[in-house]
């Protein structure tokens, strides 16, 4: 396996590890309060903080467990991972267009801001699984 699709498999997992584990305690700490109402503020910055982390531990592995691959790149995985990031940033556009009509009717921020952590997250996912999807299957620009 390339060294570029370990670390794309690594954003893709998690990114949606570290999305699961907000929403799970953003809904543990809800209870009967409103949703808009829960301090989501340390939840947010901690699983993003988390997922960092992770990312960088988890390539900082995958590079020592084979240090003659990490950082090599040929043309084929530089397209792969311009491919993904384009597929991936339809999301942040998205997310970015949704936020901004939320603040234009006055949302909470607690949506605005949950709308861009989706956002981020399925960019990220989406961005992921297509660089694997090219690896696995192939990769043709035109």
């Amino acid at each position: 396996m390339p060294f570029e699709e370990k670390l794309a498999w690594i954003m893709a997992t998690v990114s949606a590890v570290a999305y699961a584990a907000y929403v799970v305690l953003l809904l543990g700490r809800a209870g009967p309060v409103p949703l808009a109402e829960v301090p989501y503020v340390p939840l947010m910055l901690g699983t993003i903080g988390g997922a960092i982390a992770a990312q960088i531990a988890l390539r900082t592995v995958a590079a020592a467990l084979a240090p003659e691959d990490a950082g090599m790149k040929d043309q084929r995985d530089r397209e792969i991972n311009r491919f993904g990031d384009h597929i991936g940033q339809s999301f942040v556009v998205t997310g970015g267009v949704a936020a901004c009509g939320l603040a234009m009717a006055r949302a909470d921020q607690f949506w605005i801001a949950n709308v861009l952590y989706l956002a981020f997250v399925l960019s990220a996912i989406l961005g992921s699984v297509a660089k694997i999807v090219a690896y696995r299957r192939g990769f043709w620009p035109w």
